[in-house]
């Protein structure tokens, strides 16, 4: 899908970016570029990998002329870039309205403009029924790429909604081993607190199957596995092998939520079974044979998908943070 083509990703320096492109490197593309704003993560990431089909680009999605530069010549976009952090985007609300909302405007008219091929839009389970700020920009950025295919454009987008990734930049599992280490402690919000989780290699393995087989317009959910936070945390602990390191609640904080879901009750309206790693979400715009790609597939049987159902046991959790590499 991928051999002779040339590759933006926004955001490129992140962690899903790095994971992303040391996957996309085997498909032979012809040129990947990493558009960030980042100067020294780039100069890491340039030694790190050393390959000449990397191209590095400073910009910032909420510079559209940048964009447009960037997306000169393009087959494929990933559009990773954001600001991600709720506390953040709570306490900055007009910062993430730009870089989530404008910014992520300023990818689609560009892609339109030098007709790329594909836009392939990351998305988070906190755009589902939005608590926080973070969530509500991420929501609106998955209606601007639904609605961009009615748009008369060659160019398809699509959405892929997922919970969070171990080993990002400002993972739980990096937060809480530093804690264990340094403290002996750690801190977490609510004992009752549930998440979506998955390793990084396998979210991105996941998310080429969504720009493989989507059609344009489709927002696709993975379906993570669930663990309660203190179950990780004690999981971490018992790995650590330190002694008297105490857990400690420390309350919610602004714009937090107990469990999350991926899908809400109103898109369970619209949504399939595409597989047993995928819902998709159908929009109930009218975009030009998707709703018929779907037709063979049966709807879903429930009314959301809540980080409260089905949740990974210890031995679970475990089995999943060796995999990651994080045990």
């Amino acid at each position: 899908m991928f051999k002779h083509k040339r590759i933006l990703v926004t955001g490129g320096t992140g962690s899903w970016g790095q994971e992303l492109i040391r996957q996309l490197l085997p498909q032979q593309p012809q040129e990947i570029i990493v558009f960030s704003r980042n100067e020294s993560s780039q100069v890491a990431m340039s030694r790190e990998f050393e390959d000449t089909r990397l191209s590095f680009c400073i910009g910032d999605i909420r510079d559209k002329e940048a964009l447009h530069a960037a997306c000169r010549g393009v087959d494929y976009v990933f559009h990773l870039a954001a600001l991600k952090h709720v506390p953040v985007c709570e306490e900055q609300p007009y910062e993430a309205l730009k870089t989530n909302v404008i910014g992520t405007q300023h990818v689609i008219e560009a892609a339109i403009e030098h007709n790329v091929s594909k836009v392939i839009y990351i998305s988070t389970d906190k755009a589902a029924n939005p608590s926080n700020f973070y969530g509500m920009t991420k929501a609106i950025g998955e209606k601007l790429i639904v609605y961009a295919n009615l748009l008369r454009s060659s160019t398809q987008f699509v959405c892929v909604r997922g919970g969070n990734v171990l080993g990002t930049n400002g993972s739980v599992v990096h937060l809480f081993k530093d804690q264990i280490k340094s403290k002996r402690e750690i801190g977490i919000t609510d004992k009752h607190m549930t998440r979506f989780f998955l390793t990084l290699q396998d979210a991105i393995k996941l998310l080429f199957k969504a720009t493989a087989n989507s059609h344009g317009g489709e927002i696709y959910v993975m379906t993570m596995p669930t663990c309660r936070i203190i179950d990780l945390a004690e999981v971490l602990i018992e790995a650590s092998g330190e002694e008297q390191v105490r857990i400690v609640e420390k309350g919610i904080r602004p714009g937090e939520k107990i469990h999350e879901i991926l899908m809400s009750d109103y898109e369970s309206l619209t949504t399939v079974v595409y597989d047993e790693q995928y819902f998709v979400i159908l929009p109930t715009l009218e975009i030009v044979g998707l709703h018929e790609k779907y037709a063979q597939y049966d709807k879903v049987q429930f009314s959301s998908f809540s980080s409260e159902r089905n949740v990974m046991n210890k031995d679970d959790i475990r089995e999943m943070l060796e995999r990651g590499g994080f045990l």
